[in-house]
């Protein structure tokens, strides 16, 4: 994985008591939802949420690169290792259908292919390379015109001398639109861009921190990783929120639990609170033991709670990383690509750098050509099938 992280970076100038669902920050063209696209996702594991599933399951394949758990029944099984590609495909195709279609993606109806690549920990570089290939291989079966690859390889290497890299270049040769994430390792030395972002047929996706408000005067960098790669290669090429993203909660876990509590007390009475923590003890046990303090405590204790758990309401939470970034960008391929299906791959990322927009006072090596603008790349997708 792409070092994907739930944020731990809240601040008391950010403004947490309403996420931006992520078609409003980018002002994305309503009109437009990834209708009759599929995306393909490669990601450590996935789970059928029901903002993929209802009222109409999207989920048109799933596929195991390990024999034991090819098996299409543990998408409604959670595990360790299911939630951070449930919502890496949430991200770009959810519809939002457990927040009454408030938190969805830019394609809420685009057909996704979910590939499981990692069972715990992080992927191996060989393992990306085995799902993309399956991809590769299966791409007109299942129709797929896009791949989001949210996982980083081994090390940095020319994409001449790197098997991976040489993968994604076939791959986009034959038509498949390759978005990966470029890291989080901005802060690092070196800052390095691994595989398969690395690679120069790939659209690499930065993270933006728009502090989750709609002033762009409010924009910065989150902590991607850029280049020049080994090879000179500018990236990343554009970037897309990469924090204060609304994801879903995988369910069934201690996390859904909590964030279920903690929802409930922060819209009960004061009254209720202690009625609330009584009727879910164990949950948390720092409010197991406040259950008798006074209301104004016990709310302080209830705010510190969401915000350390970057809670939105019962089934949403915050998170951050490129990986997050990447599916949004793939999300809105899917949209250009419905708006004109005789798009190649070249053509899409040249419209995507041709109508990002820069960031004031970042340097050009950080942010590639700025944020993604999903309503002006859908209306030049648009001018060239005329």
């Amino acid at each position: 994985m792409a070092d994907a992280v739930s944020s731990n970076t809240t601040t008391t100038d950010v403004d947490i008591s309403q996420a931006l669902p992520t078609p409003v920050r980018l002002d994305a063209d309503e009109r437009f939802r990834g209708r009759d696209i599929t995306i393909a996702f490669l990601d450590s594991g996935f789970y059928a949420h029901k903002d993929l599933t209802e009222p109409i399951n999207r989920i048109v394949a799933y596929h195991s690169i390990f024999p034991d758990t090819n098996d299409s029944a543990l998408l409604h099984k959670p595990d360790v290792a299911s939630w951070h590609g449930m919502m890496t495909s949430v991200v770009a195709a959810g519809n939002g259908h457990l927040s009454k279609g408030l938190y969805r993606g830019i394609a809420p109806e685009a057909k996704v292919v979910l590939v499981k690549i990692g069972k715990s920990g992080r992927i191996p570089e060989g393992d990306i390379e085995t799902g993309l290939r399956w991809v590769l291989a299966n791409k007109d079966l299942y129709g797929i015109r896009i791949v989001n690859i949210s996982a980083g390889g081994d090390f940095e290497r020319s994409y001449l001398q790197n098997s991976l890299c040489r993968l994604v270049e076939e791959t986009v040769s034959a038509g498949v639109i390759v978005v990966c994430a470029v890291g989080n390792a901005g802060l690092a030395p070196g800052h390095p861009v691994l595989p398969p972002a690395s690679s120069p047929s790939a659209i690499a996706v930065g993270g933006l921190d728009d502090q989750n408000s709609l002033d762009r005067a409010r924009r910065g960098m989150y902590r991607s990783s850029y280049g020049p790669t080994i090879d000179g290669l500018q990236k990343p090429e554009v970037i897309a929120p990469g924090i204060w993203v609304a994801a879903p909660i995988l369910p069934h876990t201690p996390t859904a639990d909590e964030a279920h509590l903690y929802a409930e007390l922060d819209a009960a009475t004061d009254n209720e609170l202690s009625k609330i923590i009584g009727a879910h003890k164990g949950v948390d046990k720092d409010l197991d033991a406040a259950r008798d303090l006074s209301p104004p405590l016990l709310r302080q204790l209830i705010t510190i709670k969401l915000q350390e758990g970057n809670v939105i309401n019962h089934h949403y939470k915050f998170v951050d990383g490129t990986s997050f970034a990447s599916p949004i960008v793939a999300s809105i391929v899917a949209c250009m690509l419905e708006a004109n299906p005789k798009l190649t791959p070249q053509q899409v990322k040249r419209i995507l750098i041709d109508t990002a927009e820069r960031v004031a006072g970042v340097a050009v090596e950080r942010q590639g050509w700025g944020v993604v603008v999903p309503r002006k790349a859908v209306e030049r997708a648009l001018i060239l099938a005329l």
